[in-house]
């Protein structure tokens, strides 16, 4: 990817930042950056590690199949199911 960089082009993009940001900024964003790739890589890590323990948790717990369901009795027709009308009086 770089192996057409050469030093001359180095040279001068590392100028082109200094007059863009000046001398006393280049320290500040090389640790911005520098947190910047630490933070990046603390947290690919952490994904890895918590997608590695939840995969260990649903190997480890049993397999267990649900229990079929009781047979349903057939279903009666709307008229009885319907409460008889209050008596008279």
């Amino acid at each position: 990817m770089f192996g057409s960089i050469g030093i001359t082009e180095l040279v001068l993009i590392l100028v082109i930042v200094m007059i863009i940001f000046g001398a006393g900024k280049l320290p500040q964003l090389g640790e911005g950056l520098g947190k910047a790739i630490k933070g990046f890589k603390k947290s690919v890590h952490e994904a890895d590690a918590i997608e590695a323990e939840a995969q260990a948790q649903l190997a480890a717990a049993p397999q267990a199949q649900p229990a079929p369901a009781p047979p349903q009795a057939a279903a009666a027709p709307a008229e009885q199911q319907a409460a008889p009308p209050p008596p008279k009086a």
